[in-house]
């Protein structure tokens, strides 16, 4: 069965403006290289953006790894979490991918599991989540809390992008 490991990304803009990824962030990335020396996934996929046209989060964490050798992927264009689920599906389903492991941070957790798990279903993946040792911070928590009404405007869009796109 061919396996990947997803990690969606988090960043900021740091003092001198340039946007970064977050602690958090590289914490994702090293529970993915520990996940990938247990699993030998097929592939790594980095997910996110850059809001300043900089290197996206996904190339960051791409940059960072330091787990096995791997195919690794980035996808630079995800602003939110529908986006990297709608994202990345593709990129598994090209490579024949039906298993799938989502590293997320204990608070995103949720919103995690309604996209990713909804929309990797729909199209045959298995998907399961591991999560990286973050204490949630209050900011952390209050972003989710405040993310989770849209989600299910960000669902439609998310499926209805992958309407548009396939093949």
């Amino acid at each position: 069965m061919r396996t990947a490991i997803v990690v969606p990304g988090h960043g900021s803009a740091g003092r001198d403006g340039v946007y970064r990824i977050s602690r958090r962030c590289l914490r994702l990335v090293a529970e993915a290289e520990r996940i990938a020396r247990l699993l030998s996934p097929d592939v790594v996929v980095f997910t996110g953006w850059s809001p300043s046209g900089g290197r996206s989060e996904a190339e960051q964490m791409e940059d960072a790894w330091r787990g096995p050798e791997v195919e690794l992927v980035a996808e630079t264009s995800a602003r939110f979490t529908a986006e990297n689920a709608a994202r990345t599906l593709p990129l598994l389903l090209d490579r024949g991918v039906e298993r799938a492991v989502v590293v997320c941070t204990p608070s995103h957790l949720a919103r995690a599991r309604f996209f990713f798990g909804r929309l990797y279903a729909a199209r045959g993946v298995a998907t399961r989540f591991r999560l990286a040792p973050v204490v949630p911070s209050p900011s952390a928590i209050a972003w989710e809390l405040f993310a989770f009404p849209v989600c299910a405007r960000q669902l439609r869009a998310a499926r209805a992008e992958l309407e548009r796109t396939a093949p």
